[in-house]
């Protein structure tokens, strides 16, 4: 081209009407062999890390939580590096939507009264738990997931899904949740509040005497106020997004109460062990929990040789 009297300048101008981005000196540095910024290198490699979320359940995380996902993963990279170059791929974190409200109080009106006043903490696991279901339309009618929250770690230690709303529906994902407990070498002792709202599920009879043999306090906050267990609503907001709404937990449409089950359950497993939760310091619950018992480990004097 230069032979027949274009310039670089023109040639580039050109190409970019043709849909190239391509600027002159982008065209000199490469014909001087220099090699590329340390930048365009170091935009390259965190490139490649986020796309090598695509299809991930990491693909839904949002600026602040890819940016301590790939912290983990031994990139040492910015905020605003992450926010530019995630912007640039056409990538968001995905968001939630309102939910419709399933709670209906008992018709007595009786119930426990709130022993945690919106103060949503614990020292350490299996001290408070809060619990709450919602729903999920299938093809072949609603789905009712019910799930139990622990406020230290916020793992998910229940959870149960059936096609209607009975009692039997949060009883069995309590028991799952202490089970569970018991499996993994920390039964359930007396001082476990367990934290509902006011739904009916939750104030029967069948249920509240299942605690009482459990030796687990009721609590119970007030009627059509979501603060009151913001804990676990967030909780299946963050369900209801993640795993049901979009995300790689499936693939198609559910049908079934099978299909929300194989869904569920990896999500789960990912929230438990993998997710990264803002309110834990950016790491999973359990490693949250793994932490807690080995420094109470740590601090337990040697045994004396006998």
């Amino acid at each position: 081209m230069r032979s027949k009297g274009f310039a670089v300048e023109s040639v580039c101008a050109v190409l970019r009407e043709q849909g190239c981005r391509i600027a002159a000196r982008t065209y000199r540095v490469w014909r001087a062999g220099r090699p590329p910024a340390a930048r365009t290198h170091s935009d390259a490699v965190v490139i490649d890390a986020l796309r090598a979320t695509a299809g991930q359940p990491e693909s839904l995380y949002g600026r602040r939580k890819m940016t301590a996902h790939l912290r983990r993963a031994g990139l040492p990279v910015a905020h605003c590096t992450v926010d530019r170059l995630m912007r640039a791929e056409g990538m968001n974190g995905v968001l939630r939507r309102k939910t419709v409200r399933t709670t209906v109080p008992g018709k007595d009106g009786r119930r426990a009264g709130d022993l945690l006043a919106r103060n949503f903490t614990a020292p350490a696991p299996d001290r408070v738990w809060v619990a709450d279901f919602t729903y999920v339309r299938t093809w072949a009618g609603f789905v009712y997931v019910a799930f139990v929250v622990d406020v230290f770690s916020q793992a998910i230690v229940g959870w149960h899904a059936m096609p209607s709303k009975h009692t039997e529906l949060v009883l069995t994902c309590l028991r799952m949740a202490t089970w569970r407990r018991g499996h993994d070498g920390h039964p359930i002792t007396d001082g476990l509040v367990h934290h509902s709202d006011a739904g009916s599920q939750y104030t029967s009879i069948h249920f509240t005497e299942h605690l009482a043999l459990e030796g687990i306090a009721p609590s119970i906050g007030s009627v059509g106020d979501a603060y009151d267990n913001a804990l676990m609503e967030s909780v299946i907001g963050l369900y209801k997004t993640e795993c049901i709404r979009r995300g790689p937990f499936h693939s198609g449409p559910l049908r079934t109460l099978a299909d929300v089950e194989y869904a569920t359950a990896p999500w789960v497993e990912w929230w438990n062990n993998a997710r990264l939760h803002s309110t834990l310091d950016y790491v999973p619950p359990a490693e949250h929990e793994a932490a807690h018992y080995a420094a109470i480990t740590a601090s337990q004097p040697e045994p004396r040789p006998v």
